[in-house]
């Protein structure tokens, strides 16, 4: 399982025109889930996105968690996380779980990040979504559930 966290001012995520999600800042992630993932890593996941630290503080320095700075996170499945181009130009998702696997996983692990008391909006999952969102830094963290 990974997960790639961005922090932003603000992000908006729209399906065939409509707009589903929007968060006026906090964070950005998406999520992706391989093959037998599990519950205990969308857990540690969750609680990592939760409290990590990469808002600035009174001090400029990054302190603070999205749940500290009163953000919100947009929560967003993406299969292509598991992309493998290693082998040629065209990637393979071999890795990536099936939908029927992936798909609660994703919910499980939004439902545990809102349990860590952050406000969470979802995208579709598997829909053809268009995000929009304003970079604060950038700052983007990649995390594993494996813990890499």
């Amino acid at each position: 399982m990974k997960a790639v966290v961005q922090r932003v001012k603000k992000t908006t995520l729209k399906v065939d025109g409509e707009l589903i999600s929007e968060i006026p800042f906090g964070l950005t992630v998406f999520f992706g889930v391989m093959m037998g993932d599990t519950k205990a890593q969308a857990e540690y996941l969750a609680k990592k996105i939760a409290a990590l630290r990469i808002f600035e503080d009174g001090n400029g320095k990054m302190n603070l968690s999205v749940k500290d700075v009163g953000g919100e996170v947009l929560f967003v499945s993406q299969f292509t996380l598991y992309g493998d181009a290693s082998h040629g130009n065209r990637p393979s998702f071999t890795q990536a779980a099936r939908p029927e696997e992936a798909e609660p996983l994703y919910l499980y692990a939004a439902e545990k990040l809102a349990e860590n008391g952050v406000p969470v909006k979802l995208g579709v999952f598997g829909a053809d979504m268009k995000i929009e969102q304003l970079n604060d830094g950038p700052v983007t963290i990649l995390l594993d559930a494996d813990g890499k």
